[in-house]
């Protein structure tokens, strides 16, 4: 489907900070001081009673000395200050010990606290050297990882419903999808009813690749298609009746059934098989206009058919109703007169264009475009089944046709495993209807010009839901344009005869075998716009993205490319948001794998080896042991 821009490796934000060493503690003075005087407070006394006991001391020793006292009673004295002296001088002592002991001890708690925080400090170093090794990785997988992963069709999903979209956003998505299915060989057909030659970066593309795309423009080469060829009597009656129908929007199930009526008897007359300009002249004659002495005269009836073709109803039945619906049908019917008139042999394609002319009639190209699908349809319902997808058939302004002529479609898709892409540039009723219904479809939404339809598609997807766009989407197809005057250029115009077997079949052909993908990644790259648009972005390292809510004003301002993809699954509804833009191929930064199936190898790899014990032959030892 395109692209998908993630991030698996999330931004590493800013660099791990490095640990600064705490404030080292130092011994407090103050507290010292503080101490010191606690000390000296508590000291006091015990210095007054020393302080005394000496004044005594030396009162007694003067006394004794001077004859006062006799030395045996000044002995006693001085031996009482002497114990007083003593016993203050060891209190006074005991406390400097004590204070002395709690500095010490300060001091060990302050070293032990110093080592503690070293330790520590060490230990945060050896952390933030690992957390900054750790960082560099993330920020060297964040600055090298691809950020592009493949979307594709989930498995089941038969249908993609594409819905809005600018020119140069279909081109990028019918290129995006077709390169890819015609990289694995698969056949690839385009109804291109938009009138825009969005198909033509891949025509581009198979041409360079040597892949011979068949192209036809109509009406111009409708002498060179016949979608009918082989076709029994009721399946031509169907298509034409639903051709005619194409014009008729409220046209009734009674009016087809009549159409068809008509046209199966009509077919009859002519032995079962005839062509688009015999039926167009049983109509006139049947309609009673003009002279049929004039189709009689160009061969393209006879006498004998004439005359059973004025007679299949009864006259009361001719002027009552089927005057009318045969005036209707010939009008209708004969924009398709030169239909394989001029039919050749064309070469094996895997790749089918079916383009309107935007120079012919509206009128004229809702007819062909109608023939072209029901026939398409015939011819899928006729064709065996095959593996999902290996047909895959765009119908690009697929709201130009009516929703039964849809409807027969999706089922012959559905019921052969042709994958169908439905490309609608409005959603008017009939398509409402059918969006994402009948059947496994998903559902993408790109640009929207209308206002009632992106409330539509707001409403299908999901309110307020945020998206992720790359600035690559928002700019990524500035460069291509908008494919204003592109046309395309009919290769079966020209054909030649090649092989001695004619192919009977011109659109279901032989497939050559399967193309080399690699091949067609680097042909996208130098062989489309958009791959050439890519290559010039210098763009390097991560891109910036900005956010994107799903609100019916911002589905209006999408980019080009840019693509809501949403479908059903087990555990509810998926929304992404998808880059259709071929190009993205080509960069450095696109990976191989989906999102979800890289995050899961991703798991895988970082996933430790389980615990499987120790090994045989130490149970055994064990057990001789």
């Amino acid at each position: 489907m395109g692209w998908r821009y993630a991030h698996a490796h999330p931004e590493p934000g800013d660099p791990p900070r490095r640990p600064q060493p705490p404030e080292a503690e130092q011994l407090d003075p103050a507290w010292l001081v503080a101490k010191r005087r606690e000390k000296n407070t508590f000291d006091l006394p015990m210095k007054i009673a020393a302080g005394g006991a000496a004044v005594v001391a030396l009162i007694f020793l003067l006394a004794a000395v001077a004859g006062v006292l006799p030395w045996a009673f000044a002995g006693v004295g001085l031996l009482a200050c002497a114990i007083v002296l003593g016993i203050a001088g060891g209190s006074i002592w005991a406390g400097e010990r004590r204070l002395r002991a709690r500095i010490d001890r300060e001091r060990a708690r302050l070293a032990e606290s110093h080592e503690v925080r070293r330790r520590a400090l060490n230990a945060a170093h050896e952390e933030h050297a690992a957390a900054y090794r750790e960082w560099e990785r993330r920020r060297r997988a964040y600055e090298t990882q691809r950020e592009w992963y493949p979307v594709a069709v989930p498995p089941g999903v038969d249908r993609v419903d594409v819905v809005g979209g600018t020119l140069a956003g279909w081109s990028a998505t019918v290129t995006m999808m077709g390169a890819a299915r015609l990289a694995v060989g698969a056949q690839v057909t385009v109804v291109d009813l938009s009138e825009g030659a969005v198909a033509q970066e891949l025509v581009r593309l198979a041409a360079d690749r040597s892949d011979d795309p068949l192209v036809w423009v109509l009406p111009a080469d409708l002498p060179r298609l016949d979608l009918t060829q082989g076709l029994d009597r009721e399946a031509l009656a169907d298509v034409l009746s639903l051709v005619v129908s194409a014009s008729e929007q409220q046209s009734t199930t009674r009016d087809l059934s009549f159409d068809n009526a008509i046209l199966e008897r009509i077919i009859a007359v002519f032995g079962g098989t005839a062509t688009i300009p015999q039926i167009t002249a049983a109509l006139r004659a049947l309609a009673q206009v003009g002279d049929p002495r004039d189709d009689l005269r160009r061969g393209l009836i006879t006498d004998e058919q004439l005359m059973r073709v004025t007679t299949l109803f009864g006259r009361d039945a001719t002027d009552r109703i089927v005057i009318r619906r045969a005036w209707a049908l010939e009008t209708q019917l004969r924009k398709l007169e030169e239909l394989g008139a001029d039919p050749v042999r064309l070469p094996p394609s895997r790749l089918h264009v079916v383009s309107m002319d935007r120079r012919a009639g509206v009128l004229t190209n809702r007819v062909l475009g109608t023939y072209v699908a029901t026939a398409l349809t015939h011819r899928i319902r006729a064709a065996m089944a095959q593996r999902p997808w290996d047909h895959t058939l765009f119908l690009c302004g697929a709201e130009k046709l009516r929703g039964d002529v849809l409807d027969r479609l999706i089922d012959a898709c559905e019921a052969t495993g042709t994958g169908l892409v439905l490309m609608y540039r409005s959603i008017p009723q009939h398509v409402r209807a059918r969006l994402g219904r009948r059947g496994h479809a998903a559902v993408g939404f790109m640009r929207l010009g209308n206002s009632e339809d992106a409330r539509v598609a707001a409403e299908h997807i999901g309110s307020a839901r945020p998206l992720q766009v790359a600035e690559f989407t928002d700019s990524g197809a500035a460069d291509v344009g908008d494919l204003k005057g592109e046309t395309y250029a009919s290769t079966v115009a020209y054909a030649r005869i090649r092989g001695e077997e004619p192919l009977t079949d011109p659109v279901w052909s032989p497939l050559p075998g399967p193309a080399d993908d690699e091949a067609f990644a680097a042909g996208i790259t130098s062989s489309t716009a958009w791959g050439r648009s890519a290559a010039a972005d210098r763009r390097t390292g991560p891109q910036r993205s900005r956010e994107l809510l799903v609100e019916p004003h911002q589905l209006q301002e999408l980019p080009p490319t840019a693509m809501i993809f949403t479908h059903a699954t087990p555990a509810g509804r998926r929304v992404l948001l998808v880059d259709a833009n071929p190009g993205i191929i080509g960069l450095p930064a696109t990976h191989s794998l989906e999102y979800e199936e890289f995050l899961r190898e991703q798991q895988v790899e970082e996933k430790p080896p389980p615990n499987l014990g120790p090994p045989p032959e130490r149970l055994d030892f064990r057990r001789e042991k």
